[in-house]
């Protein structure tokens, strides 16, 4: 199948992959025709990129970071528990369901992820419409537990950091809707009332039962950086708890590849070129070195051109070297069709280069 922009759909493409709703039921499902008011629909909830299916790329099918059961029900108890975080706090009043669900949850990404040999970063935000808050922090947490792995933290050490990773924006609960999703640029004033989140959420899990003080702790520094230029307090280096210094990056990388109501979403590598723009400064190098081996740079199945003026897909991607993925060529460099697509290793022909990608320029 082939990953296109939302704006490059047309009617009588059939899709490729399932999309769910924000409740986490199928509201397409494979082989699907679109229309047109299928895909107005889809570009009115801010989908960037959709899979569909094409005769020539059948055998190109993109395998999930974690179980599509383990992802819905993981969705669904963000949605729920964080739903109640939103009510009028009562003095007084825990939520000591907090720590045995999350708990719960993030032992089973832990044990999903342990299963997949040689795991990359995929871009998670395709096919599903939930609300930013939910699918940020899963996707955080799963991000985050599989840089931990890659580390070598131990199992008890991968669930703390689950959990902080899961739970860092919690404080966003308790600021308002309205200025979560305004579509306009922040003025200073609600730009600082959106800064006090790390802070709040800090207070909502320091007492929790079942949330470990280091998990809180992530809440709390994960928009501290290096320079000590982050905040809410603007410490600096490892004053900054090691666990909160890889959310910084999973969280910077995942609000960077995400559409917003107020900007467009970036393609992985323009993500990560902007990681490195503050490396040493606002990130680690070797937590950086870490993310970079470890994240499909061109997800599987976008469409490329590379040096030579041919165009194709990424048919495959390579653990040790993702930067260098197999690319299925379709067209030749004038832009006519091959009759036999063949599969380009970058690994192999280094003098190849991709020089473009498709859909840089039209998202939004």
């Amino acid at each position: 199948m082939r990953l296109i922009p939302i704006n490059s759909l047309q009617p009588g493409m059939k899709l490729g992959k399932k999309i769910y709703n924000e409740e986490g039921i199928v509201l397409l499902s494979e082989n699907a025709e679109l229309t047109e008011a299928i895909i107005r629909r889809l570009r009115s909830h801010g989908l960037n990129y959709v899979y569909v299916a094409d005769p020539r790329t059948d055998d190109i099918v993109p395998v999930d970071m974690i179980e599509e059961s383990t992802r819905r029900r993981a969705l669904m108890e963000i949605r729920t528990n964080f739903r109640k975080m939103t009510e009028p706090a009562v003095k007084g009043l825990v939520y000591p369901y907090l720590g045995k669900t999350f708990s719960g949850l993030v032992e089973e990404i832990m044990d999903d992820l342990s299963s997949r040999e040689d795991a990359m970063i995929m871009m998670m935000n395709i096919n599903s419409m939930d609300q930013y808050l939910y699918r940020h922090s899963l996707n955080v947490c799963i991000y985050t537990i599989l840089l931990g792995q890659v580390h070598g933290y131990s199992k008890s050490e991968l669930k703390l950091l689950g959990l902080g990773a899961l739970l860092h924006d919690i404080g966003k609960t308790k600021l308002p809707l309205k200025l979560l999703t305004k579509p306009d640029k922040l003025t200073d004033e609600e730009y600082e009332q959106i800064k006090l989140h790390p802070e709040i959420g800090f207070k909502m899990l320091k007492d929790e039962p079942g949330i470990p003080l280091i998990s809180a702790h992530c809440a709390y520094q994960h928009h501290e950086r290096l320079n000590g230029s982050g905040y809410p307090r603007g410490i600096k280096g490892e004053e900054i708890s090691e666990f909160a210094r890889w959310i910084a990056i999973t969280d910077s990388y995942d609000a960077m590849t995400t559409h917003r109501v107020y900007r467009s979403a970036m393609l992985p590598h323009q993500a990560l070129e902007v990681l490195y723009t503050g490396c040493d400064l606002l990130y680690e190098k070797s937590k950086l070195e870490v993310f970079r081996d470890r994240v499909a740079i061109y997800p599987l199945g976008m469409m490329v051109k590379l040096s030579t003026g041919e165009k194709g897909i990424i048919a495959k991607i390579h653990g040790i070297f993702p930067q260098r993925p197999v690319v299925r060529v379709l067209t030749d460099p004038y832009g006519e069709d091959l009759k036999t697509p063949y599969d380009l290793d970058l690994s192999e022909q280094l003098s190849i280069v991709i020089t473009e990608v498709d859909g840089m320029n039209q998202i939004g």
